[in-house]
């Protein structure tokens, strides 16, 4: 059994400054790296409000840059991240009253100004900017650094303690390393289509976002990784085969039908599974993924999320949380995408739905 427990009843003010100190530096040399290391500029779409922002998309060359001196870190014993391990008490207590006072000053921020306020709690939860920025850097795009870059690194440090305390990894451990890793990379890797995502273009920035960035991705989409750490026994090769099936699979469908869609967006007439992209009078994809079910890069995700709860081996129900919760949240969202796209395109959509039937399942549901 994991010592999550004993990690709560050890937590001690002296670790909680230095959990207070690690969090700020993070946060801080992310900032300094967001505004400094090289990347591409490019412009998102026009918000509500029809204005158009330029992006700086250096968060591919800022995850790399983080996890190789973290490995250099490792290699000449000038740190080691199994400090994240032993302050994960005090770190999530840290990134709490981190993420509670961003949304306040970010409301108290915006009450300088003559934006209509829409009331005191419900400005500060859903915010009332729609693109705060911290010294020239627009903080929703920012947030996800912090965010996924956090979690790449308390996963990778549960590597670490195992290594330190057997000599070696588990292939447990070793497949949900894999997993983990190539979901953060890969999210970098495609952060050109993030900025055109609903959240960047149209939520306003406060609690719920900052709280969602700062402290769920990081401290509990990295629940599985203690019962990896824990993991006794070897893995059947069996299992382990069906497990990269699962995240293959769901991988697949999560990237690619993401990727489908935002090179439609970019060229109607773009090359989709070698044919040229089809659509339904040039607004509603149906070619690739979107031919198949209406919302597949949703079950992707929910595949790529279960494949990270199996690799734990049915130690506990608690990793398999995640996926159930996440899998609720995206049936509920893809039902929401559904009422939304059926104002938004009224008959067409309608004609979309008869032409690809099944949201989450082909043929199925």
């Amino acid at each position: 059994m994991p010592d999550i427990p004993s990690a709560w009843t050890s937590v001690s003010g002296q670790h909680v400054l230095e959990a207070a100190a690690l969090f700020a530096g993070f946060v801080a040399i992310l900032l300094l790296g967001s505004k400094v290391l090289p990347g591409r500029k490019q412009d998102g779409r026009p918000d509500p409000e029809g204005v158009t922002r330029t992006y700086h998309l250096n968060g591919l060359t800022l995850f790399l840059v983080v996890m190789l001196v973290a490995v250099l870190g490792e290699v000449f014993n000038l740190f080691s991240l199994s400090i994240l391990h032993s302050h994960f008490a005090e770190l999530f207590i840290v990134a709490n009253v981190f993420a509670c006072a961003m949304s306040l000053g970010l409301y108290w921020q915006a009450s300088r100004t003559e934006e209509q306020s829409p009331g005191l709690l419900r400005g500060i939860f859903f915010g009332r900017q729609l693109n705060p920025t911290w010294f020239g850097v627009d903080l929703k795009l920012f947030s996800y650094r912090p965010s996924l870059i956090g979690l790449a690194l308390f996963n990778v440090s549960f590597a670490v303690v195992q290594w330190d305390a057997n000599g070696g990894l588990s292939l447990q451990m070793i497949l949900y390393q894999a997993f983990t890793l190539l979901y953060v990379f890969n999210y970098f890797q495609f952060e050109y289509g993030m900025i055109y995502t609903w959240d960047i273009v149209a939520e306003r920035f406060g609690w719920m976002l900052a709280w969602g960035d700062y402290v769920l991705v990081p401290f509990f989409y990295c629940l599985g990784g203690w019962w990896v750490l824990e993991a006794t026994g070897s893995l059947h090769s069996v299992a382990a085969a069906a497990i990269c099936v699962l995240f293959v699979v769901g991988f697949t469908m999560f990237r690619g039908a993401n990727e489908q869609k935002h090179r439609f967006k970019q060229d109607a007439e773009a090359s989709i599974w070698g044919r040229p992209a089809e659509s339904l009078e040039g607004r509603l994809l149906v070619s690739g993924f979107w031919g198949l079910g209406r919302h597949l890069n949703y079950t992707g995700e929910i595949c790529v999320y279960f494949a990270w709860a199996l690799t734990t081996s049915f130690a506990s129900w608690i990793p398999f949380a995640l996926p159930v919760w996440l899998t609720a949240l995206l049936w509920h969202r893809s039902r929401r995408d559904d009422r939304r796209c059926r104002l938004k395109y009224g008959e067409l959509w309608q004609r979309y739905t008869q032409r690809v039937p099944h949201a989450l399942i082909p043929r199925v549901y």
